[in-house]
């Protein structure tokens, strides 16, 4: 079952199209990235998602009912441009910010205080947000995001701020709340993330959407028989379905090379062949990675 579904989405700004025809499905209880580079129209789908501005045309469907108003309670937003009161205490602004999105003064205390403890920020419960380091800030801003339990959550280059330790603690947090039922659409320039995280990935690149589905689909359907192997002893010429695309010396006698398999060739013939050659000490197929692909397919490439 779908949560979302955005459908034949259309936006201009005076000349500029934003956002070309763009459909997507984002699975219920998933992660889900969007990627692209700047200026691709990712924040503009995601300011229509959440009804910050309007699209000239299409339909976002929420849980199979189109967009409204009341939808906005079930929904956590962290921007990109962080918004946080500097003047107020962090307790205080937590407690308001609850209320904003539906809370009790008493649940948005009790929520809040949970989380305050949760990601380690108890000692700053009474200092103004101003007092705060940039990674703090953000930490409160993440819990202002989900505190009130929403369904679904659009995080907007999350991790900007943060060190690897408290990246590493918001990322755990981001795989919990999906466990827990919660539907994550994120967008982040940091590959590494969406290899971690993601469950599903759509590319946006000059306003149109270049590719779409499961992680694991995409990075099968961009393999291109290529093995990485280090071995001890030169290899020599090898039939014609097998091409030599890299060769490094390693030390004396020892190699890395990177062979691709043509025509549909086996690894198992592969190796027969090397094997009365050369002495193997590691062979794996090269997967491609996320960001490789991101690349190829911003970069105008193919994986044919």
């Amino acid at each position: 079952m779908n949560i979302l579904e955005a459908k034949g989405i259309n936006k201009s700004y005076a000349q500029h199209k934003a956002l070309s025809d763009v459909s997507i499905d984002i699975p219920k209880q998933s992660i889900f990235g969007l990627l692209g580079p700047n200026g691709a129209g990712k924040t503009t789908l995601i300011r229509i998602i959440n009804q910050i501005i309007e699209a000239d045309s299409g339909t976002i469907l929420i849980k199979g009912r189109p967009l409204q108003e009341s939808h906005i309670r079930m929904i956590g937003y962290l921007p990109e441009e962080r918004g946080l009161y500097k003047k107020m205490k962090v307790g205080e602004q937590l407690i308001f910010l609850g209320q904003l999105r539906g809370l009790s003064k008493k649940e948005a205390l009790q929520k809040s205080q949970q989380w305050i403890k949760k990601l380690g920020l108890k000692p700053w419960w009474n200092k103004k947000v101003e007092d705060l380091s940039k990674g703090m800030a953000q930490k409160v801003q993440f819990i202002s995001t989900v505190m009130h339990e929403p369904e679904l959550i659009i995080l907007d280059e999350p991790f900007s701020g943060f060190d690897p330790v408290n990246a590493n603690l918001i990322k755990d947090e981001i795989l919990e709340l999906r466990d827990k039922g919660c539907t994550v659409i994120f967008s982040t320039h940091r590959m590494e993330s969406v290899e971690q995280l993601c469950d599903h990935i759509a590319m946006i690149n000059k306003s149109e959407k270049i590719l779409d589905g499961s992680k694991k689909d995409i990075k099968e359907d961009y393999r291109n028989n290529t093995y990485d192997l280090t071995h001890f002893g030169e290899i020599g010429p090898l039939s014609e379905n097998f091409h030599v695309l890299e060769r490094e010396i390693l030390g004396e006698g020892h190699f890395r090379t990177a062979i691709q398999a043509l025509n549909g060739e086996s690894p198992n013939n592969l190796l027969k062949e090397l094997i009365v050659q050369t002495e193997l000490q590691s062979f794996m197929e090269r997967i491609p990675s996320i960001n490789d692909i991101f690349i190829a397919k911003v970069e105008g490439g193919n994986h044919e």
